[in-house]
C-alpha cells in the first residue's frame, strides 16, 4: 500500500491555487470547478485543495526550514511557529541517523496550519 493523495479544506481555490503555487514552486496539476477540487503533485503524491474537504495538518519536507520561514515571512506569510528541534534521529527509524528533525509552522491562505520539516545535520 501507498499513499496517493491527501485532502485539504480551501474555501477559496482561486487564493489557495495562488498560495499553494508559490509556496510549492508548481502549478496546479488540474482544477475542476465546479465541484471545487485543486490538486497539486507532491513527487507522486496529490495534494487535493477542496472546498468540502475538512482541515488537516500536513508536513512538507523542506531543504533549510530557517531559510524557508525567512522566506515566507518575506512574502507576509503568517509564521505560527518559528523553527525549533524536534528531536535527534539517533537511528534510522524516522530519519537519517545522526541528524536532527527541525520544524517551524505557518499558516496557509485558507486559515490551515502547515508544518515544515527539515532533517539536517548537527552544528
Amino acid at each position: 500500500m501507498r499513499l496517493i493523495q491527501v485532502a485539504q479544506h480551501a474555501s477559496d481555490l482561486q487564493r489557495a491555487a495562488e498560495f499553494y503555487s508559490r509556496l510549492l514552486s508548481a502549478k496546479p496539476l488540474a482544477v475542476f470547478d465546479p465541484p471545487g477540487l485543486l490538486f497539486f503533485d507532491l513527487d507522486g503524491v496529490r495534494l487535493l485543495l477542496e472546498r468540502g474537504a475538512p482541515k488537516s495538518l500536513l508536513y512538507l519536507g523542506v531543504p533549510d526550514v530557517n531559510r524557508t520561514v525567512e522566506q515566507l515571512r518575506g512574502r507576509g506569510v503568517e509564521i505560527v511557529a518559528e523553527p525549533h528541534l524536534i528531536f535527534g534521529h539517533k537511528d534510522d527509524l524516522l530519519g537519517p541517523a545522526g541528524t536532527e528533525e527541525w520544524m517551524a509552522f505557518i499558516r496557509d491562505s485558507e486559515g490551515n496550519t502547515l508544518g515544515l520539516v527539515s532533517q539536517v545535520s548537527p552544528a
